[in-house]
């Protein structure tokens, strides 16, 4: 595991917490999809990084 999948990883859990918190309040659909987007993408490098499919 290298340090920027362990950071992809996290700054994507972290945006996940964002989604969760954001729905909660009841916000904006537009900010809540786009945060959902970004977690996922960041969540899918990380482990592409993990796996050795993407250097």
């Amino acid at each position: 595991m290298t340090g920027l999948s362990t950071v992809l990883i996290v700054v994507g859990l972290f945006l996940l917490g964002g989604v969760y918190s954001f729905w909660k309040q009841q916000l904006p659909k537009g900010v809540i999809v786009l945060l959902g987007i970004g977690a996922v993408m960041c969540l899918v490098a990380g482990v592409m990084r993990i796996q050795g499919l993407w250097e």
